[in-house]
């Protein structure tokens, strides 16, 4: 082996955290590449085709949306960081999206673009509750969610100090954990803070043909600049000397160099290409950072006709939980069909002459990763089918009656699932955990000088907060030099 590159930044991983970080790294001359093991970018918000069709990965909405104009939000600030018009991203508001509690809804908050709608049904659901509402509000407008030295406190006491509902705290907390916590039952304030900021106070959007359009705009930007990529060629390890980072062996055995080191693959998969036997002088095992314990499926239905024309036009999403208590921890079936979340692609406001080819109906729920990763070929197409039907009976519940029992089948005209096994096989994420470990590193500093960590470990949540860590560690490790 031969090292004959060197790099000023080596980016492992292609996602979102590592496009942004490559095209502000490069804007500022430096030479970048970034190594992505798979043959498509985006990360844990990619694409795939089967037949002809395209599918979004993890894409249910870009949370942070905030409209022309304002000011001073991460959306605002990513633009600007990485020298982007609003309109490259051409992104359309949501209709609507609603939190329903009770085993078929009963008690549901509606929640928009508009934070106004969100507070008035929480004083109508919840009139003893409004004030503290209101006070918790004011907190969360207030906290410093972007500090890197912010010391951890648990949501659920933050909130109760406010909030003396349980069924209040739950509704608040469902949506939120879904769509970023890596902590069971319990979160972070500070992560809590950010996405109750991402999903309420700004709010949900997305171009009208998916991810594709965001990944297209950060690869361009990223040519642009100078920045190099090399595709279906991943970091196998990380060789160190004296907690330096010498070398990065790639999966072809060649051997490149680096003054910095930036991984977005996650900390306990970092940790692993710092561990391989007889070339790393790194942290050892005993010193990792724990896997995340939760895992998701999600079934993809696809229809011949619009969601609307079987009742379903005005939700966007909706976060369910049919229980007295919502549960938020490892799934101890293969999958708890008791929450989870509606994602109806179609009723996005893409305008008036504009609406999505086909319809979409995709639905999430909690999911055990062990119980999903060694089974035999032939059960495991048995359990997915059996469990895609478990979902789809669990998830309509939530929804508008269909016209007739049958409505919904005889509209299928495509169907897909992912389970834990497939977010590990294509993502390489340990546990098949998309948020990665509990234990997040906000500074981003591992155990080795030049090597930090951007991305969903660092602790930046959504889309949105994906490229700003990427951003943040450019800039505070990299280009100031980490002051």
């Amino acid at each position: 082996m031969t090292s004959a590159t060197h790099y000023d930044v080596a980016i492992i991983g292609a996602g979102m955290a590592g496009l942004a970080a490559g095209i502000r790294l490069a804007h500022f001359g430096k030479k970048v590449c970034i190594f992505e093991r798979h043959n498509a970018p985006g990360g844990l918000n990619s694409f795939y085709s089967i037949e002809g069709r395209k599918y979004d990965v993890g894409l249910h909405a870009m949370t942070n949306f905030v409209r022309a104009g304002v000011k001073g939000t991460p959306l605002t600030k990513l633009l600007r960081q990485l020298r982007i018009d609003r309109d490259e991203f051409a992104l359309c508001e949501q209709k609507r999206s609603r939190v329903a509690f009770g085993p078929r809804g009963e008690v549901s908050l509606t929640f928009t673009n508009d934070f106004t709608i969100f507070e008035s049904e929480v004083a109508r659901q919840f009139p003893a509750q409004i004030d503290g509402f209101r006070r918790l509000v004011a907190v969360i407008r207030t906290y410093d969610d972007v500090s890197l030295g912010a010391q951890p406190e648990s949501a659920r006491s933050v909130i109760r100090r406010h909030i003396a509902d349980p069924l209040l705290e739950d509704m608040l907390f469902c949506p939120v954990m879904y769509y970023g916590s890596a902590t069971e039952h319990d979160m972070e304030f500070g992560q809590f803070v950010i996405m109750f900021k991402a999903l309420f106070l700004e709010g949900f959007a997305r171009p009208l043909d998916g991810v594709r359009v965001i990944i297209r705009v950060l690869l361009e930007k990223y040519r642009q600049a100078g920045g190099e990529r090399r595709m279906k060629c991943g970091v196998k390890n990380i060789v160190t000397r004296d907690g330096h980072a010498a070398t990065l062996v790639l999966d072809n055995g060649t051997e490149v160099t680096a003054t910095h080191i930036i991984s977005t693959v996650g900390a306990p998969e970092t940790d692993r290409l710092l561990q391989v036997a007889g070339t790393a002088s790194g942290p050892t095992s005993s010193d990792a950072h724990p896997t995340g314990a939760l895992s998701y499926t999600e079934t993809i239905t696809v229809l011949d006709r619009q969601p609307a024309a079987l009742g379903w036009g005005d939700d966007t999403i909706v976060f369910f939980n049919d229980s007295e208590k919502f549960t938020y921890a490892r799934s101890e079936t293969q999958v708890d069909t008791r929450s989870g979340v509606i994602c109806i692609p179609n009723n996005f406001d893409f305008g008036p002459d504009l609406q999505l080819p086909e319809g979409l109906f995709r639905c999430t729920c909690l999911a055990s990763y062990d119980q999903w990763v060694n089974l035999p070929e032939e059960r495991y197409r048995e359990d997915k089918a059996r469990w895609y039907a478990a979902i789809q009976r669990s998830a309509q519940r939530f929804l508008p009656p269909l016209p007739t029992p049958d409505a919904l089948a005889r509209a299928t005209i495509a169907t897909d699932m992912f389970t834990p096994r497939t977010i590990t096989k294509f993502t390489g994420r340990l546990g098949g955990a998309i948020y990665g470990s509990p234990q997040k590193i906000r500074d981003g500093r591992t155990a080795i000088d030049n090597l930090y960590l951007a991305g969903t470990d660092q602790g930046f949540l959504g889309i949105i907060g994906a490229m700003l860590s990427g951003i943040s560690m450019a800039n505070f490790h990299i280009l100031a030099g980490g002051k």
